[in-house]
């Protein structure tokens, strides 16, 4: 089986929504159907209908955090140094537009780009793993090419 890295703070990150899940969510979704069975006939029943496919969400949702979390290997940024690589958090700029942004690259199950958490398998983190301070790369996006400075490295 595939190891899969994670951060610490994705790990906890999963590990609170899969207990939320187990905690609250699927008591309020078992509760929401014995409600809608009472209403009768359940072949015209909207609200058990609902609450069968929420269940039905929430239940795989559940299984695929299991199986992410059993096949987690931790990996503490802190403890790293050098080069660009998992779990660094790294400053870019780009060089047409100016634009700076900072990314952590991370795992794909805790990846978040709203929040600065790059996909480890995203073209931007495949060009830049490897890579030191002062370095450009070029990315091959959707809408062209991109050409990157890295400014900073931090890791933890």
């Amino acid at each position: 089986m595939e190891k899969l890295p994670l951060t610490r703070a994705g790990q906890q990150m999963l590990d609170a929504e899969l207990k939320k899940l187990k905690t609250e969510e699927r008591p309020a979704v078992i509760r929401a159907i014995a409600e809608a069975r009472e209403h009768g006939d359940l072949s015209e029943n909207a609200e058990y209908h609902a609450a069968r496919e929420k269940q039905s969400f929430i239940e795989g949702r559940i299984k695929e955090l299991e199986s992410i979390l059993s096949r987690a290997e931790i990996i503490d940024p802190a403890r790293l140094s050098g080069s660009i690589k998992f779990g660094a958090t790294v400053t870019v700029i780009d060089e047409d537009t100016e634009e700076e942004r900072t990314y952590q690259i991370v795992g794909e199950a805790e990846a978040d780009l709203e929040r600065g958490l790059l996909n480890v398998k995203a073209p931007l983190a495949r060009a830049l793993i490897g890579k030191d301070e002062g370095d450009s790369v070029e990315v091959r996006t959707p809408g062209g090419a991109r050409s990157y400075e890295i400014l900073s490295i931090r890791f933890g």
